[in-house]
């Protein structure tokens, strides 16, 4: 799996275990959090909710990595992971074998994004340097982005519906910053300033916004064409740890259709103009009348929705967690929230209003990772109690149990396709699962 991402499309992760003696870096920089994958993939057919048979794993090593699979071009072919060797590799999910491992950070490598495209594969380190990588040579793609002081947090690729070109990228950091990046001409084309503590967590929306969250308790939003802060969104009583978007999967997965998905991969064909076009619509489909919402959680235990777009108070206020929250995910089709928390439990939230729907328990260790199958039925988890669990989101009840890890797990993801989950953990190795 690759570090700090999800199957292909955008991702990134960064949590820390609480108070563990563990050698990730991640535990070193973050108390505590543990660092986490986003996984994600391209072609994903629809599931059956009726995941009662076995599933089988195939797991390869790796040393403190984060995930992601690759969506679009490469559809789920492959897998990226980065890890704290300072290596990003390549996995080839078709022969299930290492496929390139690619050197050139002199750190830990914290995050990971792929372009919308699945063409190229940005990875940041905790020297708070960006490369770029070309998944069908290993090779590095331009010059190595330096401009950060301290350490990478986040990486979030333009949409294909605004840029089919893929050409920016933005990064987060420790140092307060976000910088958004010109891939083509390897340069800094914008350095937003604001926050006064780490930029945590970041997304680039498909209205031409750009979202950061910070350890000062804000969430800014920004005009991506010349980094004009647009309004600060305040409300949480600590660090604000993640958030979502309610356009996230269609962003992620640009012009591959889930439900068009087939076996055997198959490169999202077009010219650019026809890939833009298709995304667009998809990422209307998802959006609706109303303008892209925002959640976000935090170490004060409260879930906040946002219209961002629109106004700096939130839509509603979500309580019931008791310990900080590790992550936040809309599902695919936009209508539920769903949250992950240290206190060993995943809770589900009305994605409109942000009304509490039910809560899965099971896990009897904090909850790090969550990811949703394409067709929102499915949920599946990653825990301290070094397990994975698939959820029945209508059931809200356990549909299967998927032990094999030898110690926490720190990400996981479902890959667009729907034929594979990718999980990674403090046992250093990654394991992919098939029903």
């Amino acid at each position: 799996m690759r570090a700090g991402s999800c199957w292909d499309p955008r991702s990134t992760c960064r949590w820390t275990s609480p108070r563990t003696s563990c050698s990730s870096y991640a535990t070193r920089c973050w108390p505590r959090r543990i660092p986490c994958h986003w996984l994600s993939t391209s072609t994903m057919p629809r599931l059956s909710p009726r995941w009662g048979g076995r599933w089988s794993c195939r797991r390869w090593r790796q040393k403190r990595f984060w995930t992601s699979f690759t969506s679009h071009r490469l559809s789920s072919r492959y897998l990226a992971s980065g890890s704290g060797d300072t290596t990003v590799r390549f996995w080839d999910l078709s022969t299930e074998t290492p496929h390139f491992t690619c050197q050139g950070h002199r750190h830990w490598v914290l995050s990971i994004a792929w372009s919308p495209d699945g063409k190229k594969l940005a990875s940041g380190c905790k020297n708070g340097q960006v490369l770029l990588w070309d998944p069908s040579t290993g090779k590095q793609v331009g010059r190595t982005l330096t401009g950060h002081s301290k350490w990478v947090t986040g990486l979030s690729w333009e949409p294909l519906h605004t840029n089919p070109e893929c050409r920016y990228v933005a990064s987060s950091s420790k140092d307060g910053s976000v910088r958004v990046w010109d891939t083509t001409l390897g340069r800094c084309e914008r350095i937003l300033t604001g926050h006064t503590q780490s930029v945590t967590c970041l997304r680039w929306g498909g209205d031409g916004l750009l979202y950061s969250a910070s350890q000062d308790r804000t969430l800014k939003v920004w005009r991506a064409r010349d980094g004009v802060l647009c309004r600060t969104l305040q409300g949480h009583g600590h660090w604000v740890n993640t958030m979502a978007l309610s356009t996230d999967y269609a962003l992620r997965t640009g012009a591959f259709e889930p439900a068009e998905a087939s076996v055997n991969p198959q490169d999202v064909q077009g010219s650019l103009q026809e890939l833009k076009e298709r995304a667009l619509s998809r990422y209307n489909l998802v959006r609706g009348q109303g303008p892209e919402r925002l959640v976000s959680g935090s170490d004060d235990f409260t879930l906040f929705l946002w219209s961002p777009a629109e106004d700096k108070k939130p839509l509603a206020r979500m309580t019931g967690h008791q310990a900080l929250i590790n992550q936040v995910l809309f599902s695919p089709d936009s209508r539920v929230v769903a949250s992950a928390s240290f206190d060993k439990s995943i809770k589900l939230w009305d994605g409109r209003t942000g009304k509490y729907l039910a809560s899965l328990r099971g896990h009897v260790a904090a909850v790090y990772q969550i990811a949703w199958s394409a067709d929102s039925r499915l949920l599946v988890s990653g825990s301290s109690d070094s397990t994975l669990k698939v959820w029945d989101v209508k059931a809200q009840k356990l549909a299967a149990d998927l032990p094999g890890h030898a110690d926490e797990v720190y990400a996981v993801d479902w890959s667009p396709d729907g034929q594979r989950v990718a999980s990674g953990g403090k046992d250093k190795c990654l394991r992919i699962w098939r029903r």
